[in-house]
């Protein structure tokens, strides 16, 4: 099961790079991160994953002696929680810079775009 979701993981990633490269419309290239990001995270979930193991809360069903051996780290989860939300944060700001340059400008393709080309 881990491998099919690392399959996808980078499947998505490449997904979304390549849509990111060959898009000239700049809503189609932020979608296209944030398919890559997608991606990334599930990666970090894939690559956290341990079989026959339990969520890591300490209580009466796994004692204390033995929570090393039968826990998940939840490191990996923890950094995808905050992958999530920085995305999020990211995926905004880029839609109110594509918001700004329409209306700025009228358009969203990035080749009409040459004012910092050299």
């Amino acid at each position: 099961m881990a491998q099919v979701s690392l399959l996808i993981g980078f499947t998505l990633i490449l997904l979304g790079l390549y849509g990111a490269l060959t898009n000239r419309d700049i809503l189609r290239m932020i979608v296209s991160f944030t398919i890559a990001d997608t991606g990334v995270n599930v990666v970090l979930v894939s690559v956290g994953y341990m079989a026959h193991r339990t969520a890591p809360i300490l209580d009466s069903a796994v004692p204390a002696g033995q929570a090393a051996a039968r826990i998940i780290d939840p490191v990996p989860q923890v950094l995808v929680l905050t992958a999530i939300v920085i995305g999020l944060g990211v995926t905004a700001l880029m839609l109110a810079y594509a918001y700004r340059l329409f209306r700025l400008r009228g358009s969203l393709d990035i080749s009409q775009f040459m004012d910092l080309k050299w």
